[in-house]
C-alpha cells in the first residue's frame, strides 16, 4: 500500500523551484519565484498578484504561497509569484515604492514579459484583493486566457475600467466571499454586470482573507477548474 500525506497548510509538494528577478521598464528589479511541475511541462500558468502591500500583502500571502506549494504537483500548473514594487518578503525586497495600483502597471508588464520569454503556456492573471485591482486596471491588453479575481474590492478599479473588459474575449471569474470586508456577492453581481461574460462565484461562509484549509481548498479548486479542469477537484492527499 502506498503511504500518503495529508495536504494541509505547511505542506510543500515536489516542484522545480527557482528564484527569479523581473526587470521593469521604469528601471526597477522585482524579486520572485517560479514553481514548475517536477518532471513534466506545465499546461497553464498562474501569474499571481498579491494583496495590498501596505496591509501586509506580499508574494507569500497564504493563498499564493499554498498555490505555489501545491499546484505544480497536483495540477501541472506553473506558478509565478513576485513582490510588487517596494514590497518585502523572505525572498527579498523589490525595488521602488508602493504605487497605489498605478505604477504597478510596470510590474505586471515585466511579469507578463517574463512569462512569454520563458515560453510558459496559457498565462492567467490570478489576483487577490489589491492584486485584482492591478489585473483589472492594467491586464486587459495582454494575450491571456483570462483573470481569476479573489476577493475583488473594486475600490481602485473604475466602472469604465471594468466595463472595458466586456467583449474582450477573455474569461473573468470573480470569487467573492459571503462575508467579504469590501465587496459581497450581491453588490459584486451588480458591479460585474458591466461585463456580461463575467462569472461571479459566491463562496458560502467565505471571508476576505480565506482563512482555514476549507476555504483554501475552495479557492485553489476554483483556480484549477479554469486553468486545468482535467485536474479538478484537487486531491487532499499525496503519495509520501
Amino acid at each position: 500500500m502506498t503511504e500518503t500525506i495529508e495536504i494541509k497548510a505547511g505542506v510543500e509538494l515536489p516542484a522545480r523551484r527557482e528564484d527569479i528577478e523581473l526587470h521593469t521598464s521604469d528601471g526597477l528589479t522585482l524579486v520572485g519565484e517560479l514553481a514548475l511541475p517536477l518532471d513534466r511541462e506545465p499546461v497553464a500558468t498562474m501569474l499571481a498578484l498579491h494583496p495590498l502591500p501596505t496591509a501586509g500583502g506580499f508574494m507569500d500571502s497564504h493563498i499564493i504561497r499554498k498555490a505555489a506549494a501545491r499546484l505544480p504537483a497536483l495540477s501541472d500548473i506553473a506558478v509565478l509569484r513576485f513582490n510588487f514594487r517596494g514590497t518585502t518578503s523572505p525572498r527579498g525586497t523589490s525595488g521602488g515604492e508602493f504605487g497605489d495600483g498605478v505604477d504597478e502597471a510596470w510590474d505586471l508588464r515585466a511579469a507578463v514579459e517574463f512569462v512569454h520569454w520563458r515560453g510558459l503556456p496559457a498565462p492567467w492573471l490570478v489576483g487577490w484583493s489589491f492584486g485584482t485591482e492591478v489585473a483589472l486596471k492594467h491586464g486587459r491588453s495582454y494575450d491571456i486566457p483570462g483573470v481569476v479575481l479573489l476577493s475583488p474590492p473594486l475600490r481602485r478599479t473604475s466602472d469604465a475600467e471594468l466595463a472595458a473588459w466586456a467583449g474582450s474575449g477573455k474569461r473573468m471569474i470573480a470569487v467573492v466571499p459571503e462575508f467579504d470586508d469590501f465587496l459581497r456577492p450581491d453588490e459584486a453581481a451588480q458591479r460585474f454586470a458591466a461585463v456580461p461574460e463575467a462569472e461571479v462565484i459566491a463562496v458560502e461562509d467565505g471571508k476576505h482573507l480565506w482563512v482555514g484549509e476549507k476555504q483554501t481548498r475552495r479557492v485553489l479548486n476554483e483556480i484549477v477548474e479554469r486553468l486545468n479542469p482535467d485536474r479538478a477537484p484537487l486531491p487532499t492527499t499525496y503519495p509520501s
